[in-house]
């Protein structure tokens, strides 16, 4: 029985890798929500957990660096300073200071383990395997912004990633689904094979007094936080959106149904990245309104979005107004979740965690201990004490760089509202990522992001000057567009 999605999850990822490249992109985002998911069975690698996602990322770096030019691509964009200079440095910073630095500061600094077993207040750093497994994790989610940016420079692919983010929300609502009606209807048979992750999986949680929604993900942290992302990307990516059903149906019923599973996940960090996605969303709404192109696809749905908004609220003013105890478990659950979080056990040790991280920087003279040294739980913390001032500096400017980049002209309105879009859905996850970020590696879900940025901008604006050359000197358009 555990064989069969084994043989489905490759069967499609052979397909994506052989056939339509696009494919691979479905089958990237449909896999996301399944993190407790073996690919290839641990008794085959020796215990490790090797799971969809990260697999589905190496066939895309497979497939784009063994295409014709690909190599030529990748050196191209690594050695120019307005593309992927910085995150290629940052790369090379990192292997430097996992190679040498757990050496240098053997038994001189305290840090805590990666693989934490039992709780510790810190223990001698030595170089581990963590080192090169944490490595390896920043070495794919680093190549992948290349396998992005040279795939999504081509306009209908975009379209298949915008569709794709669809129909891997609309998994995670399905896994979220499955998991909750499991105390309900005998499920495990369904759900058990793809629960085979060799490492701790809290899937039967309680907490006030309801199930603790995990999904296929190992616990509910982490599936509240895959909700994020996915209501992150179909909010803020929908106006690029150029197939109306998918704009104007699927992505609201998602985002409703990805709202509501954040909120049965019951994660503190999840219920605060929820909090920042609706403050954005109000932004974004002024943004447009505000907007003086009036024929942009970002002013359309405004009205509608107001009222619905609008009604929401008078709903619940009327609900606080005539049936307050209504809300009463909604509160409780807000308030022993969120607001009295700073008095559990849990985040002493988290905050004890990102002060050893804060502290290990400070005694290896900001040179940092490496990759997988030590576990923090703030993802500033994490690059930093991982890989030195000087990496966190590279990585930090790399990401600013990618997040501020303007297209060349404002009439393209598809690529503006991508632009808009990756923007905005970075800020959710990375303000959970400044809550409980253990490891400096920031993924596959920022990957994508910097990479269809910097392809939305090569594309782009390449068209732009291609028109502005033609119109000024008068030479012939190039039958293909300009080596990236």
């Amino acid at each position: 029985m555990d064989a069969i999605p084994i043989v489905i999850f490759w069967g499609l990822a052979l397909w994506g890798l052989f056939g339509r490249i696009h494919v691979l992109l479905y089958v990237f985002f449909a896999s996301m929500p399944f993190g407790a998911f073996a690919v290839i069975p641990p008794q085959l690698t020796g215990g490790l957990t090797l799971t969809p996602t990260p697999m589905i990322v190496l066939l895309l770096i497979l497939r784009t660096i063994t295409a014709p030019g690909g190599v030529q691509f990748y050196a191209t964009l690594a050695l120019s300073p307005k593309r992927l200079l910085w995150l290629f440095m940052f790369w090379l910073v990192a292997i430097f200071t996992t190679i040498f630095m757990p050496r240098f500061f053997a038994g001189e600094i305290t840090i805590i383990p990666v693989h934490l077993q039992l709780y510790t207040e810190g223990e001698p750093l030595w170089p581990t395997s963590q080192n090169f497994s944490q490595l390896a994790y920043l070495s794919i989610s680093v190549f992948a912004v290349f396998a992005f940016t040279r795939i999504l420079r081509d306009a209908n692919t975009r379209q298949h990633s915008l569709a794709a983010m669809c129909l891997g929300g609309a998994m995670a609502v399905l896994t979220g689904l499955l998991d909750y009606l499991n105390q309900y209807v005998p499920l495990n048979p369904l759900l058990d094979p793809f629960r085979t992750a060799t490492y701790s999986l809290l899937t039967e949680v309680q907490v006030t007094g309801g199930k603790r929604v995990v999904g296929l993900m190992p616990e509910a942290s982490v599936y509240g936080i895959r909700c994020l992302m996915f209501l992150s990307l179909l909010y803020f990516f929908r106006h690029a959106m150029t197939d109306r059903w998918l704009r104007e149906r699927v992505v609201p019923a998602l985002t409703l149904l990805l709202v509501l599973f954040i909120w049965l996940s019951t994660s503190s960090a999840s219920y605060v990245g929820l909090i920042v996605f609706f403050l954005l969303a109000v932004i974004e709404w002024a943004q447009r309104k505000s907007s003086r192109r009036s024929s942009s696809f970002g002013r359309k749905g405004l009205g509608a979005e107001f009222w619905t908004a609008w009604t929401a609220l008078i709903a619940l003013g009327l609900v606080i107004l005539f049936a307050p105890n209504l809300l009463d478990p909604i509160i409780n659950n807000f308030n022993e979740m969120v607001v009295n979080k700073s008095q559990s056990s849990s985040f002493e040790e988290r905050n004890m965690w990102t002060a050893v991280g804060w502290q290990a920087l400070i005694d290896t003279w900001g040179l940092g201990v490496g990759l997988g040294g030590t576990r923090t739980s703030n993802s500033l913390a994490a690059i930093l004490s991982n890989t030195g001032l000087l990496g966190g500096f590279l990585y930090l400017s790399f990401a600013l760089q990618t997040l501020m980049r303007k297209l060349s002209t404002r009439r393209n309105e598809v690529s503006n509202a991508m632009m808009s879009g990756a923007r905005y859905a970075y800020i959710p996850p990375f303000a959970v990522g400044l809550l409980i970020s253990t490891t400096p590696d920031f993924g596959s879900y920022n990957s994508f992001l910097y990479g269809i940025a910097l392809a939305v901008i090569l594309t782009t604006n390449n068209k732009t000057n291609q028109s502005a050359h033609r119109f000024n000197v008068g030479t012939l358009q190039p039958k293909h567009a300009p080596s990236d």
